[in-house]
């Protein structure tokens, strides 16, 4: 796996995410601060810990001591975790592209960089799906997630 595909799995993953956070306009308070609606989180928490991960992740390879858990904070407003979720997708904007072919083939721990950040691509639809499945019973659906329709709007010369 080279840059240019770690950059089209970040791509997709910041066009899902965002597709989320825009369906979350309106959403109850009581849906938004349930405890235990899929394992021990509710949809605050679900997109909160998605952050969290995503955050913890990249700092981590980059090799930095900083290990972000907004999980531990007070519930964050929709309008924080937007807020975050931006200030998250500067960063990363700022550092794949320094990712070299190399870096990405390093192995650490039995695993190659290129498959962590796969992973946090995985993680964070794991955890949109379940946001999702919550927000379409609550008449807020952020509609199609899969990757396959990301690719028809780059196809189609969209923006997506």
């Amino acid at each position: 796996m080279d840059n240019g595909d770690v950059r089209f799995l970040f791509g997709y993953d910041r066009w899902a995410t965002q597709r989320v956070l825009a369906a979350l306009d309106g959403i109850p308070s009581d849906l938004w601060g349930t405890e235990r609606a899929i394992g021990t989180r509710g949809l605050g928490a679900i997109l909160i810990h998605q952050l969290g991960a995503a955050q913890r992740w990249r700092h981590a390879i980059q090799q930095d001591e900083e290990r972000p858990h907004p999980e531990d904070e007070p519930l964050l407003s929709v309008d924080e975790l937007r807020a975050r979720w931006d200030a998250e997708f500067t960063a990363v904007d700022a550092w794949l592209p320094s990712l070299s072919d190399g870096f990405l083939a390093y192995v650490h721990d039995g695993e190659a960089i290129w498959q962590m950040l796969a992973h946090v691509v995985n993680h964070g639809t794991q955890h949109r799906s379940e946001a999702a499945a919550l927000m379409t019973q609550a008449g807020h659906s952020p509609g199609e997630l899969d990757m396959i329709d990301y690719v028809d709007e780059l196809s189609a010369g969209g923006t997506p």
